[in-house]
Parts: C-alpha cells; sequence; structure tokens
C-alpha cells in the first residue's frame, strides 16, 4: 500500500524549452512536468519536489507564490495552495525549488517525505457543516484509507503490469465516507476521522437510509464499505445531483487485510440492491497496452462525466481484477481538464 508523499527530492529527467518563454523552462520528473526558471537545474540534477495540492505555509522563501495560490483556510490558517496550471501553454503541476533553499534538511535522501520538516500538508476542501460530524476517534487503523496513488508516481507500472487486466471505472468529485462492521461493532468515517452516530450528519443518514446496519448484520463478514458522497453542498456538486448520494468503489475485507477484487465486489453489491455502485466504465482492459506513455494516459483520463455528460469528469480509477502478492493494484489518472477548471 502506498503513502502519499507530498515533498519529496526528484531527479530531472529532461529540460525542454518552452516556446516564446525567455525566463521559464519544462522539467520532467518521473511521470510529473513542472515549470522552472530558466538555467536554475540540468539534467540528472535533484530538486524538492512539492505534488499538486501540498499547501505550503507563508515563509519569505514561497513569496513568489503569493499571486497565484495564496489561500486563508476556514480556520484562519494562511498558505500556499498548488494547483495545476498553464504557463505559457504548458501544463505545470507542482513545485520544484533547489535544495540549496532548504538548510533545514541535513543530508538529503530520495524517498523520504520532507512535509512536516518543512510545515507542508495536504490542501483538503472545507468539508460543509453536514458532513463535518463529531469526531469519535482517528481513521482506524485496520482499514486501508481510500486515497489512491497518481500515476504520475509510478511510471514503472506501464512496464510492469502491461499485461495486466484493470477494471476501469470513473472517479467522482465527493466526499469520500467508510461504514464498517468489526466483530458485530459498527462504525463510519469520513476520509481522516471514526464519527460519532448522530443525527444530523449526512454519513449518519446514509447509513440509516441504506440499511447498511442490517446490510452488515445479514452478511456475517468483518467489512469496510467505502464510497464518494455526492451531491447538493459537496464540492460544488458537479454532477447536479438531487439531495445527497452514496456510491460505492470499494469493499475492504478486514479479515484477509485486502480490498476485494472487483467480481467479488460487484457479487456483494448485485446481491444487496440498496447499494450503488459508482459507473465501471470498463471491467476487463490492459490498460499499458492502450496507454504506452505518461502523456497517453493523462490524455485517456479526459472526457464527460458519464452520470453528468455536460461536466469534465475528475478522471479515471483502475483496480486489476486478479491479486498480486495478496494485495490489488491500483492507481488514479486524473483529468488535466478538470483540474484546470477547478478554482
Amino acid at each position: 500500500m502506498f503513502e502519499r508523499k507530498l515533498v519529496t527530492i526528484r531527479k530531472i529527467s529532461k529540460i525542454l524549452p518552452i516556446e516564446n518563454a525567455d525566463l521559464i523552462e519544462l522539467a520532467i520528473i518521473d511521470g510529473w512536468q513542472c515549470v522552472v526558471r530558466k538555467g536554475e537545474f540540468k539534467i540528472s540534477d535533484e530538486g524538492l519536489f512539492f505534488e499538486i495540492d501540498s499547501f505550503l505555509p507563508v515563509e519569505e522563501r514561497y513569496e513568489f507564490l503569493r499571486k497565484s495560490s495564496y489561500k486563508k483556510l476556514f480556520d484562519g490558517t494562511e498558505g500556499f495552495r498548488l494547483k495545476t496550471m498553464k504557463l505559457k501553454g504548458k501544463l505545470s503541476q507542482g513545485l520544484l525549488l533547489p535544495l540549496s533553499m532548504f538548510p533545514e534538511i541535513q543530508n538529503p535522501e530520495s524517498g523520504i517525505d520532507y512535509a512536516e520538516i518543512l510545515k507542508v500538508v495536504k490542501y483538503e476542501p472545507p468539508l460543509p457543516a453536514q458532513l463535518t460530524g463529531i469526531a469519535k476517534g482517528l481513521f482506524p487503523s485496520f482499514i486501508k484509507k481510500t486515497d489512491q496513488e497518481r500515476i504520475q508516481n509510478l511510471p514503472e507500472y506501464f512496464e510492469k503490469y502491461k499485461n495486466m487486466e484493470f477494471e476501469m471505472s470513473e472517479k467522482e468529485n465527493g466526499s469520500s465516507a467508510t461504514f464498517y462492521c468489526l466483530d458485530g461493532v459498527f462504525g463510519y468515517c469520513s476520509r481522516n476521522l471514526e464519527l460519532k452516530e448522530e443525527g444530523e450528519n449526512t454519513y449518519y443518514k446514509i447509513a440509516l437510509e441504506l440499511g447498511l446496519k442490517e446490510i452488515f448484520l445479514r452478511l456475517q463478514l468483518n467489512i469496510a464499505i467505502q464510497g464518494e458522497v455526492v451531491g447538493e453542498g459537496i464540492n460544488k456538486n458537479t454532477l447536479k445531483i438531487k439531495g445527497a448520494e452514496f456510491h460505492v468503489f470499494d469493499i475492504y475485507d478486514i479479515d484477509k487485510r485486502r480490498l476485494l477484487l472487483p467480481e467479488e465486489r460487484m457479487s456483494l453489491i448485485k446481491n444487496n440492491p440498496n447499494l450503488k455502485h459508482i459507473p465501471i466504465l470498463n471491467s476487463n482492459v490492459k490498460i499499458f497496452q492502450i496507454c504506452k506513455t505518461m502523456d497517453e494516459i493523462l490524455e485517456y483520463a479526459k472526457g464527460k462525466s458519464f452520470l453528468n455528460p455536460q461536466t469534465e469528469r475528475e478522471g479515471l480509477v483502475f483496480k486489476s481484477v486478479e491479486l498480486e502478492n495478496n494485495q490489488s493494484i491500483s492507481f488514479k489518472v486524473v483529468n488535466n481538464d478538470y483540474l484546470l477548471g477547478e478554482s
């Protein structure tokens, strides 16, 4: 299972010129491309890379970001949120800076996440009031969180899994939720917290409306049902859904410590008609035979939503139809047209 790393040391594989640009050029880092100052880096140089959705503190060394990235959070915290943008017609994702700007990083090493040292956190859009709930504790350690790794951080997959078959589903723009039952104890969670049962919270209302406790009792399994809450008041409701809906995208087997494979998950969903699944666009695709480069798979992710053809879909999620080392292989490919349209 991958742990999201926001700030890492990366090596530059290519430097590309930008037409009609005297001060900037394009650096290629793994599967990412990022606009940098001209002449600041050479091929094979290492730099500190901040992924998109990093939220940087207000410090003098980041002040050049103020015009494009300044944001004040609901709790008053100020900082700079990194988003996908276009500069001189070129897509730029993330921020690459020289290691010399960070004297607090002693003996820099690849693979380490320096977010904590630099007080960088992942930007999370504020939850609407009906989704906040009352925290019972942290997200349970016995359940896999719902975050998927971006394909840009997994360039080795193109060769490693070129013959693997994947389920391809639409990535929805909502708020993730997890409902679980462990040894008869029922619980429900937002992305990062387990919440108390109380009547005004949307998660609790969904659990009641769908009869999730009854489903768990009938199944007699230690599992977590995970999905996206979409609808009114949630992330601008780009899908234009009335009310709120819960769309399943994963089921986690707590005893086996793994996600159910697509066929296992769909079999369980089929026998429980109250559960609505996210759109499956292809149940069996060898995506790395269709898309052989990063540019190709990022282009492939573009398109309109299955649920609302008037809006850009957020992206695609791929999950292997077979296990490898008792785990499913999965990743997401976010639609850059969707990211460029975010405010």
